[in-house]
């Protein structure tokens, strides 16, 4: 018999989050450099741009396309092409198949770009369609939401839902590089704007208690849209999911543990039941004081550290009730959990806390105590906010 050929090698991944403002105009050479940097000749560049962000930035796509001219020694504007924004482009295969329907078109290569502006959303999608061409093209993520840039476009993830589950089809590849532009916040819807908060909330509760100070501190100024505020809170919170993922061990989620998704069990769920009227955003809000009320009330945590918790959410400007009508739908929503370990594989693996910066694991819930839980999260909802 011949023995078994046995083979082991690493890939080093290398990618950069960069901070501008009016990153399309002539002036202003980061997305040039960037390019240049890798090749330092005509590139050509396919753009995908959530419609969202065309139609609160109707320059923008003829700024695209004068700032490719000035620089087309290294940028070769192949096409813009504006998709749906939102978790429905989430929902339709279709728009993957208009991306790569564009990159056999207009020969993007896997020494080519696709450049993706845009919500989490469509930055999720537009990475997944991608990832699959070619077996992997350039992507250069653009976001253009709070939660995107200091969260979902950061990390090394796409997908796409199916079977009315959440990311249910995904890859993991990392993007060539993101760019954070402020001009894009500016536009954002009021909800928009606090959403992405939870994520940064979410992180601060199980990694640092310092930075919870800071948006506890900090709450009215984020939500009345102070800028300078809004700035630190992003860098924080991305810099702190960007570490995580180089240096938590499991970039590609092999194991059960996955602390980043702390309060998402039941905003994954909470989506889908209310057909994504809900942002994401949102969602993790409501998630992640739920289990909080839950490890107050199985002893991990202080009463007074679940009202300071809820009292910044709600000062920053979340809904944090939940809107079951029914037994049915509570039951519903608590099947999340199951669903949740489906997806991660391996043992149930839920991220609490038991204290504010400290993240603790457990490994079943006790779907009566969780019950008890949501009638505490909405009651805690009717108070009035200090």
């Amino acid at each position: 018999m011949f023995k078994t050929i046995e083979q082991k090698f690493e890939v080093s991944y290398r990618y950069g989050l960069y901070f501008t403002e009016n990153l399309f105009g002539t002036t202003n050479t980061l997305f040039r450099d960037i390019i240049k940097e890798y090749k330092n000749e005509p590139v050509k560049l396919l753009f995908v741009i959530d419609d969202g962000v065309a139609l609160a930035h109707p320059q923008l796509v003829k700024s695209i396309e004068t700032y490719c001219q000035n620089y087309q020694e290294n940028l070769v504007h192949m096409k813009s092409m504006v998709v749906q924004g939102g978790e429905a482009c989430k929902n339709d295969q279709g728009q993957v198949e208009d991306i790569l329907k564009a990159v056999s078109e207009y020969a993007i290569c896997r020494h080519s770009f696709v450049v993706v502006i845009g919500g989490g959303a469509v930055i999720d999608m537009t990475g997944y369609a991608a990832a699959i061409a070619h077996r992997g093209v350039k992507l250069i993520r653009i976001p253009t939401t709070v939660l995107s840039q200091d969260d979902s476009a950061v990390g090394v993830k796409n997908s796409v839902n199916a079977f009315g589950k959440k990311n249910f089809i995904g890859t993991f590849a990392p993007p060539y590089a993101i760019i954070n532009d402020t001009d894009f916040l500016k536009t954002l819807e009021q909800r928009d704007w606090i959403a992405g908060i939870s994520e940064a909330l979410k992180v601060a509760l199980i990694k640092d208690a310092v930075f919870f100070e800071y948006l506890e501190k900090n709450a009215h100024l984020l939500r009345d849209r102070n800028m300078e505020a809004m700035q630190y809170t992003i860098y924080r919170c991305a810099e702190m999911h960007m570490h995580h993922i180089a240096q938590g061990g499991d970039p590609f989620e092999s194991g059960s543990s996955r602390p980043l998704d702390f309060g998402h069990w039941a905003a994954h769920k909470l989506e889908y039941m209310t057909n994504y009227a809900l942002r994401h955003g949102e969602a993790v809000a409501k998630g992640i004081v739920l289990d909080v009320a839950y490890a107050h009330l199985i002893g991990l945590i202080n009463e007074a550290d679940l009202n300071r918790i809820v009292r910044v959410f709600q000062n920053i400007g979340f809904d944090l009730s939940f809107p079951l009508a029914s037994a049915k739908e509570v039951d519903e929503l608590l099947n999340g959990i199951e669903e949740f370990r489906e997806h991660l594989g391996g043992v149930l693996t839920i991220t609490l806390i038991s204290d504010i910066g400290v993240k603790h694991d457990v490994h079943e819930i006790d779907r009566e105590v969780m019950k008890k839980a949501l009638d505490v999260v909405n009651e805690i909802s009717k108070l009035k906010v200090e």
